[in-house]
């Protein structure tokens, strides 16, 4: 029979028993040979590839064409059938290419850090680095968010990245590697990486911050006219430290392999939660301007 209930650190234990199980071993053991094998062909032939086996075969197996459509259904209904069917192969093209694009580790960050960047968030972020000010950089899962910290920390930037350890410690493992050889500090979430993360501030660092998941305990903004639970940490922390909160984005270019960095203005300090509301509207702005590049796949509506 099982025992009701049960403790936190007993939930903690069984979550990191979950992660190292044979089915967790097999499964990156099937994942990572797959990425090994696609890094053997050239560049300009390897990220158009993750994307078409994962908008054309991975995708519909795994459940996203429906997720994207009922995304778009709930908050985009009067969007043409066409549309739909489009923005279902382009999400997780982009979403495969921008994976790809991390993994490629020298050959991404050769191809991207002479992106242009344009914006007019970009003479506060100058003056920042100039004065040795810490900056909360705000993003969402657009684009490949990675381009605006490689891009960058090739001018000399010091930027740091925070991220979520995957559950499969497997998996985990390399991915923490692709990330750092992208670029350094990155730190995981929990208590050791904020600890890190406040210090790296607190010298005057940047720190990246994506900001449109859905957060059990954020607070219900606005995205896309619905509520979205949305996490005000980046702007407390901005407000702490006295940071400009500024979003910044890698918008991929028609040729599906180039980018252009755009930085925004900074946010105006005031009230959390308008500082967040102010940067969900910056993210659905960008958007609707580019919607096969925002992650439509995310539980983003989430109760």
């Amino acid at each position: 029979m099982d025992k009701p209930g049960g403790t936190m650190a007993e939930d903690k234990k069984n979550k990191a028993k979950r992660g190292r199980g044979v089915g967790s071993w097999l499964l990156n053991a099937v994942v990572h040979g797959l990425i090994r094998g696609a890094l053997r062909l050239p560049y300009a032939r390897r990220i158009p590839l993750a994307g078409w086996v994962m908008s054309r075969v991975l995708a519909p197996l795994a459940g996203y064409d429906r997720r994207i459509r009922d995304n778009l259904a709930l908050v985009c209904p009067d969007l043409p059938e066409a549309e739909v069917r489009r923005l279902q192969r382009a999400v997780p093209d982009n979403a495969a290419r921008s994976w790809m694009e991390m993994y490629s580790g020298a050959e991404f960050i050769a191809r991207v850090k002479d992106s242009p960047i344009r914006g007019p968030g970009l003479p506060a972020l100058e003056e920042a680095h100039r004065a040795g000010r810490p900056v909360v950089l705000v993003t969402g899962h657009f684009g490949n968010y990675d381009v605006a910290r490689v891009a960058l920390m090739a001018r000399g930037y010091r930027i740091g990245g925070l991220y979520n350890p995957m559950r499969n410690v497997y998996f985990n493992k390399h991915y923490v590697a692709a990330l750092e050889r992208i670029g350094q500090p990155v730190f995981p979430r929990g208590r050791r990486g904020l600890a890190n993360l406040l210090r790296f501030l607190k010298s005057g660092g940047m720190t990246a911050f994506l900001v449109d998941l859905n957060v059990k305990r954020g607070v219900p903004l606005r995205f896309f006219g619905a509520p979205a639970k949305t996490a005000l940490s980046a702007a407390e922390l901005a407000l702490k430290f006295d940071a400009p909160l500024v979003p910044a984005y890698g918008i991929r270019q028609p040729d599906g392999l180039s980018f252009e960095v755009v930085i925004e203005a900074p946010i105006p300090p005031g009230d959390p939660a308008d500082m967040m509301q102010a940067v969900n509207d910056s993210i659905e702005a960008m958007a609707r301007r580019h919607m096969g590049q925002w992650f439509w796949i995310h539980r983003r509506w989430k109760a």
